[in-house]
C-alpha cells in the first residue's frame, strides 16, 4: 500500500509514522520546504516525536517527504490533514481543504482513495471536497475513485496515547468507499469504527469537541460562582470525581486553547444556521470560555491591589505559553490573550515556557513573534511584581517559583501541594 499524507503537522506526522511502522510506503506532502528537509534528514520538529522515530522509517525507505504533489499519481490512497481555522469574522475557513483538493485533483486516478481528516462541518467531504476533486480530475466519486472522512484523534502530551490504539471513526461516501477506508486504516489502527456516512463521521468529531467545550465552560462558570462564595472549585472537583458513576471531571483554566476546542464547535454553529437551527449551548459555552482571560486579569489586578500595587506599570510574568501542559503547541493558546490584555493595561509582560524558547509565526498574534522566553533564574523571577501560571508544565519547578515570586496567580492549581506564604497565592 502506497499512501500520501498531506499536511505534516501535529496530526499528519504521527499518522505518517504509524502507517510506515505498519509496513506501508508513506509519502508525506507539505508546502513547507523546511518540514520536508527535516523529515528527509531524520529530524523531528515536534517535541513529543523523537528523531529516531523518523530516522528509522526514513532509513528503511518506508517514509519520505516532498513538496511535489504530482507524486500522488502513483499512490493508492491520499489522506488530507490540513488546518481548518476560523476567519476574522469567526466563520469556518475550509480554503485549506478546497485548495488541497484542487492541488491533488489533476493527479487522481481510477481506484484511488481520498480521505479527509481535518475537522469540519457536515457536508464538507461529500459536497465541497467532492466537487473540487471531480471538477479537477474528470472522475466521479463513488464510481471512479473512493471518498471518505475519518476525524483525527490526537492527544499531545499524553505519553499513554498512541496512534495505533486510538479507535478510528470512518465514514464513506458510498458503502464501497467505506469498505476501502476501513481496509486502509485497519493496516495501522487496532480498532476501526465504521459509521453510515461522511456526514455522520464529521458530526462525531464535532460532538467530541463540543462535549469538552460545554463542560469546560460549566466548570469555568462554577469557578467564578464558587470563588464569590469562598469555595475552592478544585477541591470540589477532586471530591466529586470520587463518585464511581454519573460524573466525569473537567477542569477550569484561563480560557480554551489548541486547534480543536476553541474552533470546532463554531463550525457546527455556523452550519446549523443554514438549517434554521440555533446552537444555544455551544454559543453560551463560547461566551463563558472567551471571558476567562478577562477574569484572570481581574484576579491579577485584585492580587496586585492587595499589595498596594497597580497593574499599570507593574512587571508581570506568564508561566506557560503552550495551550496544554507538556507540549510545544501554542496554537490558539489563551496565554496570547493574557499577554494582550495585560499589555493593554499598561504593564510590562514577559513569558517563560521550557518547551517554547521563542514565539514563532502565528495567524492571529503576529505582534508577539520573536519574543523569547525569559531565563529561569532567581533574580529574574524576583524582578517581576506578579507571576501568572497559565499552563502547568511538569518541567517547571514550582517550589522554586513559590520561594522566588512574591505574588502568584494560579489558573491551573499547579501549587496545590506546595506551601505558600500568606497572601502570596491567588487562584483564578
Amino acid at each position: 500500500m502506497k499512501i500520501a499524507i498531506i499536511g505534516l503537522g501535529y496530526v499528519g506526522l504521527p499518522l505518517s509514522l504509524q502507517f510506515a511502522k505498519s509496513g506501508a510506503t508513506v509519502l508525506g506532502l507539505d508546502i513547507d520546504p523546511l518540514k520536508i528537509k527535516h523529515i528527509n534528514t531524520g529530524q523531528s520538529y515536534i517535541k513529543h516525536i523523537p528523531n529516531d522515530s523518523i530516522q528509522s522509517e526514513v532509513s528503511q525507505g518506508r517514509f519520505s517527504a516532498s513538496t511535489n504533489f504530482s507524486l500522488i499519481h502513483s499512490m493508492d490512497a491520499v489522506i488530507i490533514c490540513v488546518p481548518t481555522p476560523l476567519n476574522k469574522n469567526r466563520e469556518p475557513d475550509i480554503s485549506y481543504i478546497t485548495d488541497t483538493g484542487k492541488s491533488i485533483a489533476p493527479f487522481l486516478r481510477k481506484g484511488m482513495l481520498v480521505v479527509l481528516e481535518s475537522t469540519t462541518f457536515p457536508e464538507t467531504t461529500d459536497t465541497d471536497l467532492r466537487l473540487v476533486l471531480e471538477e479537477g480530475s474528470g472522475l466521479k466519486a463513488g464510481q471512479d475513485f473512493h471518498l471518505a472522512f475519518s476525524p483525527e484523534r490526537e492527544d499531545p502530551g499524553n505519553p499513554a496515547s498512541k496512534v495505533a490504539s486510538i479507535p478510528k471513526v470512518v465514514g464513506g461516501y458510498t458503502p464501497v468507499c467505506l469498505e476501502k477506508a476501513v481496509a486502509l486504516y485497519s493496516l495501522a489502527i487496532k480498532t476501526v469504527v465504521p459509521v453510515s456516512s461522511c456526514r455522520a463521521a464529521e458530526a462525531v468529531k464535532l460532538l467530541e469537541n463540543i462535549f469538552r467545550s460545554v463542560n469546560i465552560a460549566l466548570v469555568n462558570e462554577l469557578k467564578v460562582v464558587y470563588d464569590a462564595m469562598g469555595i475552592d472549585i478544585w477541591e470540589v472537583i477532586d471530591a466529586a470525581k470520587t463518585k464511581p458513576f454519573g460524573f466525569m471531571p473537567f477542569y477550569p483554566g484561563p480560557g480554551l486553547g489548541g486547534h480543536c476546542i476553541p474552533i470546532d464547535p463554531f463550525y457546527l454553529t455556523w452550519k446549523a444556521r443554514e438549517y434554521g437551527q440555533h446552537t444555544r449551548f455551544i454559543e453560551l459555552a463560547g461566551e463563558i470560555n472567551t471571558a476567562m482571560p478577562h477574569y484572570v486579569v481581574d484576579r491579577l489586578i485584585h492580587a496586585l491591589n492587595s499589595r498596594c500595587k497597580a497593574l499599570k506599570g507593574s512587571r508581570v510574568l506568564l508561566v506557560g505559553l503552550a495551550y496544554k501542559a507538556n507540549v510545544d503547541d501554542m496554537r490558539e493558546s489563551p496565554t496570547f490573550h493574557l499577554l494582550d490584555l495585560i499589555k493593554q493595561r499598561g504593564a510590562e509582560v514577559a513569558y517563560f515556557d521550557p518547551h517554547i524558547p521563542v514565539i514563532g509565526p502565528t495567524r492571529e498574534h503576529k505582534n508577539w513573534q520573536g519574543l523569547e522566553s525569559i531565563a529561569w533564574k532567581e533574580e529574574t523571577i524576583r524582578s517581576f511584581d506578579a507571576v501568572v501560571i497559565s499552563t502547568a508544565h511538569a518541567a517547571v519547578d514550582y517550589n522554586q517559583l513559590a520561594n522566588w515570586a512574591e505574588c502568584i496567580v494560579d489558573t491551573r492549581n499547579a501549587l496545590k501541594a506546595i506551601s505558600t506564604k500568606p497572601g502570596q497565592l491567588t487562584k483564578a
